[in-house]
């Protein structure tokens, strides 16, 4: 029997993407999420917030929106991408949370890691973001 040596991006196999954007202004709040699996299958999603968010908030909106539609579908391992340095820094450990709905909203993606064999954030620049 022959013993092959395990290929090096054997761990990079099966990542799905996630993409994430999210946006307020005077008229409204929502936020943009596209799903990529690694055979480049692709659900695209447009979030419209009946409620007040900052610009933060609704990033934190999308990618918990996005990583618990990932869980749904039982994905293991998702790399996710966001233009918001605040979220990826305070998802990543880089930030400590101050204001009271950014602890909450890291407390919540907190308590998701756990469904995800590998769970990357990734800040990605604003003009390349979905």
């Amino acid at each position: 029997m022959e013993c092959m040596e395990e290929d090096p991006s054997e761990s990079e196999r099966g990542i799905w993407k996630l993409s994430v954007d999210g946006s307020s202004c005077n008229s409204g709040s929502g936020a943009g999420l596209v799903l990529t699996s690694p055979d480049d299958w692709t659900l695209e999603y447009a979030l419209r917030f009946k409620f007040k968010a900052t610009n933060n908030e609704a990033e934190w909106e999308a990618l918990i929106a996005g990583l618990t539609i990932a869980k749904h579908l039982e994905v293991q391992k998702i790399e996710a991408s966001s233009d918001s340095q605040l979220v990826v820094g305070l998802a990543n450990g880089e930030y400590e949370a101050r204001e009271d709905p950014m602890v909450k909203y890291l407390s919540h993606f907190q308590g998701m890691k756990s469904a995800f064999e590998v769970l990357r954030i990734l800040k990605v620049p604003r003009a390349e973001n979905v």
